[in-house]
């Protein structure tokens, strides 16, 4: 049992090297002390601990708040808004690196553990073995879509496939791995999700005595697998020849059916374990809704009209940071107190428009127990108006479930869907869009793979928009969206790989980076349409 014991040191050693990620619920707390048997793996919190690496590292104030919610104009930051015109944090992109690639080699720990005859026994104490591993072959391949999805080619582990170039997590032989290439990454995702899916027992639960990803429900993991299986394959269909047939077995495999089945990671009600976000927000003020989203949502831009789901993603402009933190301040319903901020200004129109359409996150973001969504519902709605050729009922069913989901009821969310333009790529994909906030890595993605939304909505590099008020002396009533990155003319396409990569893999950065067609922000992935 020396080698558990190495184990369960790595992790808690990893724990406390990244700081905010220790304070992991259900379980991680307890993962070097077990009373009844200290030689047994406490499984379930190495999983739990997983999870919540994943969303601390990546739904932040750095690592979300100032990369892809504001390069989606989910928002826009009220001053300093270099990040939101493109200058790149370095910093941000080696922290999604480092922290997901810490997740994956936790969900590695769980899968050996489950599968060394020597510690399966043990393990088996906290979820049957075959779950075990196949949860972890899951949120494997959620680490590692992300990851390509971000920077292209990356390192790669599987369970699977013994493929020589898939090198990551095998620290003791390879200390400098080599970079998948996309499609084999993409490919081999597609392949462990369906075999995931198919090695789920369904008598027996996932993890026990906590999983705060399924609630120990085998059916609900197996939903998960499929529904994240559907994702990937339309994201890659254009790539990846295998992709069309996986999109037909994943639905017929059975993919989520309703919010009951959306996935993520719940924070807890206390000043502890509160959610990333609602932590940033108790020192720091930088963010507001941005005027492109809440002008989607007031029917200003599209052809939607007014969508209460207005009000619960953004504050009204007349409440105070205390009454958002604490909950207390009275919804509305009126438009006119939405007005959000312009989105990529010069710097010094900033302070005179932040006086006027600073809308921040509303109290339902910006909450102690929120949950960080991994995959929900209505995104599975839309991936099937779109498998079944933009598909009216998916559609409305997409749009009604994210509205649920959000506490608009259900009396106005139908009100709402009847008068819904017919489905079509454009609306079918604007939609998908709004369901999106605050998941703003994957609609990053759509819009690199679909473009939309289209520039009706967006502003795009080189683009005029209006100010909200005249800039004092000068008068200006319009600005242009300069970014402070040459050659980008559109939303980035991908990050950079991280620094420390580049210094301590060099001949295998240079090989990634000639592959992908240069480590560039405007470097198209395979499935960039």
């Amino acid at each position: 049992m020396k080698n558990i014991k190495k184990v369960l040191v790595i992790a808690a050693a990893s724990a406390l090297t990244f700081g905010t990620v220790v304070s992991c619920t259900q379980g991680f707390e307890e993962l070097n002390e077990n009373p009844n048997n200290p030689e047994s793996p406490l499984t379930y919190g190495v999983f739990n601990y997983a999870n919540r690496v994943v969303t601390d590292g990546t739904r932040n104030s750095f690592e979300s708040a100032r990369v892809t919610l504001p390069w989606m104009q989910y928002s826009a930051q009220t001053a300093y808004n270099d990040e939101d015109k493109y200058a790149y944090r370095s910093t941000s992109g080696d922290a999604i690196w480092r922290q997901l690639n810490i997740a994956a080699s936790n969900y590695k720990k769980i899968i050996d553990m489950n599968s060394d005859p020597e510690t399966a026994p043990g393990a088996s104490a906290y979820g049957s073995n075959a779950n075990q591993i196949a949860a972890s072959r899951v949120m494997l391949s959620y680490v590692y879509l992300n990851l390509a999805d971000t920077f292209g080619d990356i390192p790669y582990y599987s369970y699977g496939n013994s493929d020589p170039d898939f090198q990551a997590l095998n620290v003791n032989q390879f200390i400098k791995p080599k970079f998948a290439s996309q499609e084999k990454v993409y490919t081999d995702i597609l392949k462990e999700l369906k075999e995931a899916s198919e090695m789920i027992e369904m008598n027996e639960p996932v993890f026990v005595p906590a999983d705060g990803l399924f609630g120990g429900d085998p059916a609900k993991l197996k939903k998960f697998a499929n529904s994240l299986r559907l994702r990937v394959a339309t994201r890659v269909k254009s790539a990846v020849p295998s992709a069309q047939a996986h999109i037909t077995d994943a639905i017929a495999s059975g993919v989520m059916t309703s919010n009951a089945d959306n996935v993520g990671v719940k924070y807890e009600a206390n000043l502890t374990n509160p959610s990333p976000m609602y932590n940033d927000f108790r020192t720091r003020s930088d963010f507001s809704v941005s005027k492109t989203l809440i002008d989607l949502l007031k029917g200003n831009t599209g052809n939607f009209g007014l969508d209460p789901r207005l009000f619960r993603y953004a504050a009204p402009n007349d409440v105070s940071k205390a009454s958002i933190l604490n909950g207390s301040y009275a919804d509305t319903t009126d438009p006119s107190k939405f007005i959000g901020m312009p989105y990529g200004l010069p710097e010094d129109f900033q302070a005179s428009q932040a006086a006027v359409g600073n809308n921040f996150f509303s109290k339902y973001v910006y909450r102690t127990d929120y949950t960080e969504i991994l995959m929900e519902y209505s995104e599975v709605e839309f991936l099937l108006s779109e498998a079944n050729g933009w598909n009216q009922t998916n559609y409305q069913n997409g749009v009604k479930a994210s509205m649920l989901k959000w506490g608009v009821t259900a009396a106005v969310a139908d009100a709402f869907v009847a008068t819904l333009p017919p489905a079509s790529a454009a609306t079918v994909l604007t939609q998908k869009y709004v369901a999106l906030f605050m998941q703003p890595q994957e609609a990053w993605a759509e819009y690199r793979r679909t473009g939309y939304p289209d520039t009706s909505i967006l502003i795009l590099p080189g683009e005029t928009a209006p100010l909200l008020v005249p800039i004092p002396v000068t008068g200006e009533t319009t600005y242009t969206f300069t970014p402070l990155v040459t050659g980008l003319t559109d939303i980035p396409a991908r990050m950079l790989y991280p620094t420390l990569i580049q210094t301590l893999n060099p001949e295998n950065y240079a090989s990634a980076s000639a592959a992908i067609g240069g480590d560039k922000m405007n470097t198209k992935l395979i499935w960039d349409n």
